[in-house]
């Protein structure tokens, strides 16, 4: 059974928020403001925070960027991952992705399913990894962005979780760069 070792030190890590959307703005961005809430409660650090329109190029090129920036440890976005024909987000991650953590989609949708039944078949959550940071396509809506920080990225990103934790291997996510 998972739970927090208070033995341990929490370590914080660097996340940067990215909403995609044709229509919102800054003070329209609930689930942007749902995700930095968790972040800095948690004793994150909100490393930068932007919004762009559903253009799977920009996607990617923002990701890429911040995946190079060694002050970021973590991507999350929210939006685009739905089935219409704008929702790209998810095309511009699996772009990016050097390795894809496919039970995050998997996990993702057994935690929806208790909230909002099969209608829970109709998002591509997705996570993977580029360049030693982890990067996390969420939904749009608030509600999914609670429940995927509440049961999934919040302890997984907690050090101090056990049995494992994606902070603990983080240095070691580039590991393949540094050999020779």
């Amino acid at each position: 059974m998972s739970r927090i070792d208070e033995t341990l030190d929490f370590i914080a890590v660097r996340i940067a928020v990215l909403t995609v959307s044709d229509t919102r703005s800054s003070d329209q961005d609930r689930s942007g403001d749902v995700l930095v809430d968790r972040i800095e409660k948690a004793g994150h650090v909100l490393a930068d925070r932007k919004i762009l329109r559903d253009e799977r190029a920009e996607i990617a090129e923002q990701l890429r960027t911040w995946c190079d920036d060694p002050s970021i440890d973590v991507v999350i976005s929210t939006g685009g991952t739905g089935l219409t024909g704008r929702d790209v987000t998810v095309e511009a991650h699996r772009d990016v992705y050097e390795k894809e953590i496919g039970a995050f989609g998997t996990v993702f949708t057994i935690v929806s399913m208790q909230k909002i039944g099969t209608s829970a078949v109709q998002s591509r959550a997705t996570g993977g990894v580029r360049n030693g940071t982890y990067l996390f396509a969420l939904p749009g809506s608030p509600g999914a962005c609670k429940d995927a920080w509440d049961e999934i990225l919040g302890r997984q990103l907690d050090f101090r979780h056990r049995p494992c934790n994606f902070v603990e291997i983080l240095p070691r996510l580039d590991e393949h760069q540094r050999r020779k």
